[in-house]
């Protein structure tokens, strides 16, 4: 099932975007905390956004921004100010396509649904795992905070990749070794060594330089 945020301030057309979503087999949840919309982006993982430009603390423009830097999922902009310059404004910033306000749901769900069809009917949609503002894309390996992007690795995306899907838990590090084997990667004890200490420079890098704590004797989990 597709999931699908709304990111919308009018609480009534909030609700009635959802139910209309929903009506068609959609995942729909309307956005609630609008000072930190990329966190929810992230935490909810949708594959297609409805976004508003007005809106509280930060526009949509801005928050289009934000997502572009982090996934490539369909923005669909939904607005009131629909004259020629913020449709043109909505497209350069990465929008997908533009609805103005007063809207028929039944066009809105349509776009929506061509939309989804033409983005996932041939790729898999993208995942991205987040853990204290670390946002790691699954689909091209890359590591994210606060705007930065670093490149990873092989052996260190696997490794991150590992102890964020466990988070909470420590990894030991024969488990990180065999995970690594499997992908065809020569590790050994040493090189493990080596190489989380290579991720830990870029996660300091990024501003996050207690991310990878370790348990010793036992292994490495993320703070």
């Amino acid at each position: 099932m597709y999931k699908v945020l709304i990111v919308e301030d009018d609480p009534v057309i909030a609700a009635a975007v959802v139910k209309e979503l929903s009506r068609w087999g959609l995942e729909a949840k309307a956005a609630t905390d609008f000072a930190n919309v990329l966190q929810e982006f992230v935490q909810y993982a949708p594959q297609l956004v409805v976004l508003d430009i007005s809106l509280p603390f930060f526009n949509g423009y801005y928050w289009c921004q934000e997502i572009r830097k982090l996934s490539g999922v369909p923005i669909l902009f939904l607005s009131s100010a629909s004259d020629n310059m913020n449709i043109i404004m909505a497209m350069d910033m990465g929008a997908d396509d533009f609805i103005p306000k007063p809207f028929d749901l039944s066009v809105l769900t349509a776009k929506v649904r061509a939309l989804l069809r033409r983005t996932y009917q041939f790729s898999a949609a993208q995942s991205l795992l987040e853990h204290r503002g670390a946002v790691l894309n699954l689909a091209d390996g890359t590591l994210t905070v606060s705007g930065q992007t670093a490149e990873l690795t092989r052996n260190e995306f696997r490794i991150l990749k590992l102890l964020m899907e466990h988070r909470g838990q420590t990894v030991s590090r024969d488990t990180i070794m065999t995970d690594l084997w499997k992908s065809d990667s020569f590790i050994d004890d040493n090189t493990l060594t080596v190489n989380v200490n290579r991720l830990r420079k870029k996660l300091e890098g990024l501003g996050l330089p207690d991310f990878i704590g370790t348990k010793k004797g036992l292994g490495y989990y993320v703070r």
